[in-house]
Parts: C-alpha cells; structure tokens; sequence
C-alpha cells in the first residue's frame, strides 16, 4: 500500500461476492480458503508525501481471513 488509512472506512457496500469474483482462485491459492467478497468503501487517506485526501477504496474480505489487498480507487 502507498497509503495509510487515517480513521474508519464508510459507506461500505458489497460489490460482489462467492463466484461472482474474477480472482476467486487466486484469492483461495494465496491467502486461503474462505466465503470472499469484494467491497468498496469511502475512507480519508495518508499519502506517502503526507498530503491527506478522501478516496474510494476496493478490497477483498472473508471471515476469519480479514481484509485483503486494499486499493485505491478514486479521490473524492
């Protein structure tokens, strides 16, 4: 990540879930076998050079595994 997440992440929603995912095999192969979901939400962000923004930010989730592969999006 080239960014630290500076608080909670909100408006969180599914974008999709089970084999609705393109990277379900990957995901399973690397970081192991779980129920994953793609998610998206708003969060304010750190930047490396220190500047402070608000971005739409995507990962992957599955219980008991966490979050996984956080990237940003878009700023807001």
């Amino acid at each position: 990540m080239h960014f630290e997440i500076i608080g909670k992440i909100e408006n969180v929603e599914v974008i999709s879930k089970g084999r609705g995912i393109r990277d379900l095999k990957r995901l399973n192969k690397m970081h192991g076998k779980g129920n994953w979901r793609k998610l998206k939400g708003v969060a304010t962000i750190k930047l490396r050079n220190g500047k402070i923004k608000k971005a739409e930010l995507h990962w992957y989730e599955a219980h008991g595994i966490g979050k996984k592969e956080i990237k940003r999006k878009r700023y807001l």
